[in-house]
């Protein structure tokens, strides 16, 4: 789950820790990872790392430090994925800022996922557009290494659109 962005569209305000119906915003998105098939939820921060902390305490996650979180998304993404174990088949890429998405969306995934035996990449999609999170297979994570900036993993999405 990525929650190291550094929320500049809502400064002085950290979007992540703000409060969202009775819990800061990126503990919605973390609770429903937990709450899905999941083997692991791993939590990358950044920006604000001790508040983003907070706001998850008591919550069975494992947090990787991206000091290079002002870079952009792309930083993040590879340590996200940097931080997967080695027998995974694949990681879904969670964005701490979407509280709608549920452990329904993240199990859906998953079962997508199985159901193609590993070898694709499983996207949902929302009033028939391409959406979060995105699922992708261990096969690919070679090539995370190749982002950079503020754009995340829509080039290696292009790149593979027919594998999705």
């Amino acid at each position: 789950m990525l929650a190291a962005g550094r929320s500049t569209r809502m400064a002085p305000v950290n979007k992540l820790t703000a409060d969202y119906q009775g819990a800061a915003l990126v503990r919605h998105a973390a609770e429903a990872a937990l709450a899905s098939r999941a083997a692991e939820v791993v939590v990358v921060t950044g920006h604000d790392a001790d508040a983003v902390r907070a706001a998850l305490v008591g919550l069975e996650v494992r947090f990787v430090a991206n000091p290079d979180y002002a870079t952009g998304l792309a930083s993040s993404v590879k340590a996200g994925v940097a931080a997967v174990g080695p027998h995974a088949r694949g990681a879904v890429i969670l964005l701490g800022d979407m509280p709608g998405v549920t452990s329904a969306v993240v199990d859906a995934l998953i079962r997508a996922f199985e159901g193609v035996g590993g070898a694709k990449i499983c996207q949902p999609n929302y009033d028939g557009r391409p959406g979060n999170p995105v699922l992708w297979p261990a096969t690919l994570f070679g090539e995370f290494d190749e982002l950079s900036g503020d754009v995340g993993a829509k080039p290696l999405l292009a790149r593979h659109k027919t594998d999705v």
